[in-house]
């Protein structure tokens, strides 16, 4: 077709699409195309705009590779991520325990019994035993449930990011039992900063936003006849809560750790001898299709991740976007909550 002008430009990339036979990538296709073009009249987008649009968008495929995803990292800071998972996950009525899944996940975590620690190199901090159950809306517990689990260490690194974390630190698989119930033990995780390094980084400091995460702990919960979510559980006592870099944090997800003292009563280990805490929670699923994500990440980087600080501190890109106020939200999400 020739052109003719901008509208007519529209109709003909949308006439293009009629041949698709799968109805679904039609009406999306079709979708797309209109509200990229109506966004392109709406902003009078240049041609100097549209060159960095482009740039931006190979970066982030650029950047991506088996250790990190800045793509994921994207859809999240600009709360798409979250969008999505509101708009497919429970209803009010029924609300199921659903959170958008990060950019941090790996697949074949290995399966562990009930109870055993995910720790798997030193890793210092508070301990913590953690207790689950599994239910369905109608809060009937759901056995045979597979809970992945993982989170960073107190440096604010997974250890797909770390090549100093043994292979799977921090991760583990677990199965529930007949009441639903799966438990392990880990460290008390630590709020740390996204990776600042690429557009998602420049985007939250043109935008003067930390790139902090409130502290938290992720679980895929996959069971056959059952949808399949993932979802983070938030430190109640975070500072970062209303300021979450990637949007996540909903009220339901909100959680309190319980500490104990040496000498309160019998410690759950015995090498536990400092403070300790343990956590109860609750994940409600939903009847529906199960399904695994394409994992943001498959490998452990051969070198550190730019991010915190060997000290603890955010890297000095962080904190000469954020100021003085970075300087103290880093120490407090390196230093980890005691509270």
């Amino acid at each position: 077709m020739i052109i003719k002008d901008e509208i007519q430009l529209t109709e003909a990339v949308l006439a293009e699409t009629a041949r698709a036979d799968d109805p679904r990538f039609r009406e999306v296709l079709q979708a797309l195309i209109r509200h990229l073009h109506d966004f392109a009249r709406e902003v009078r987008l240049t041609e100097a705009e549209f060159d960095a649009s482009i740039g931006i968008v190979a970066r982030l495929g650029q950047l991506t590779t088996p250790s990190h995803n800045e793509v994921r990292l994207m859809a999240g800071s600009l709360g798409l991520s979250t969008l999505v998972c509101l708009m497919n996950n429970g209803t009010e009525e029924q609300p199921t325990s659903a959170n958008l899944l990060g950019p941090f996940w790996r697949q074949g975590a290995p399966v562990m019994r009930s109870g055993e620690s995910i720790v798997r190199s030193p890793t210092p901090g508070p301990p913590l035993f953690f207790s689950g159950t599994v239910t369905d809306t109608n809060g009937i517990p759901v056995a045979g449930a597979e809970i992945d689990v993982w989170h960073a260490s107190p440096d604010g690194l997974y250890e797909n990011q770390d090549p100093g974390q043994a292979e799977w630190n921090l991760r583990g698989r677990f199965v529930t039992d007949e009441k639903g119930a799966f438990a392990f033990r880990s460290i008390r995780p630590s709020g740390y900063p996204i990776p600042t390094g690429g557009p998602t980084g420049d985007l939250l400091t043109t935008l003067k936003r930390h790139p902090f995460r409130p502290a938290h702990i992720h679980a895929l919960v996959y069971k056959a006849g059952f949808k399949t979510i993932t979802s983070q559980l938030y430190s109640h006592d975070d500072p970062m809560l209303d300021t979450d870099a990637q949007f996540g944090v909903t009220r339901a997800l909100i959680v309190s750790y319980v500490r104990h003292e040496p000498g309160d009563g019998p410690a759950p280990a015995p090498d536990v001898t400092e403070p300790w805490y343990t956590l109860d929670y609750t994940f409600v699923i939903e009847p529906g299709d199960a399904w695994l994500p394409t994992p943001p990440v498959s490998a452990k980087a051969e070198a550190p991740a730019a991010g915190p600080r060997a000290d603890g501190g955010a890297p000095e890109a962080v904190r000469a976007t954020t100021g003085s106020a970075g300087a103290d939200v880093s120490a407090g999400a390196a230093g980890g909550q005691s509270g």
